[in-house]
């Protein structure tokens, strides 16, 4: 079975997504507050190695665990939830197929837990 990763394109395709979805997050200045003083090139390449782990390709994910990397963000769910609609526009104008799409949001609305905070932070403005 092929997977997830081949199937939208692998790195290439990949990379396109990672920094048309960075371009559309950090255009929010209430998701943007969460990149403050954040090395935009490392995330997007943790980004990649991050997705391209989880959909079964070859990349291995070099970055903390995720409840190590989020946990004191004080992320809420719907901070959560839009980022996730940006990913699937990212994927969408990547013409990502809508199965594969669905299958990307999956995997990702599985994480969850491991991303969004019980009780949010306070948060600088941008």
């Amino acid at each position: 079975m092929t997977s997830i990763y081949d199937q939208i394109g692998g790195h290439p395709a990949l990379t396109a997504v990672v920094d048309d979805f960075y371009r559309r997050v950090l255009a929010e200045p209430d998701l943007a507050a969460y990149f403050i003083r954040t090395d935009i090139s490392r995330m997007k390449r943790l980004q990649v190695e991050f997705f391209a782990a989880v959909l079964g390709g070859p990349i291995a994910y070099t970055g903390l665990p995720l409840h190590r990397v989020h946990h004191t963000r004080g992320i809420t769910r719907d901070h959560f939830e839009r980022t996730a609609t940006h990913l699937g526009d990212a994927l969408d104008a990547a013409g990502v197929r809508p199965d594969m799409r669905a299958r990307v949001l999956t995997v990702v609305a599985a994480l969850s837990g491991n991303i969004v905070s019980r009780e949010p932070l306070h948060r600088v403005a941008v």
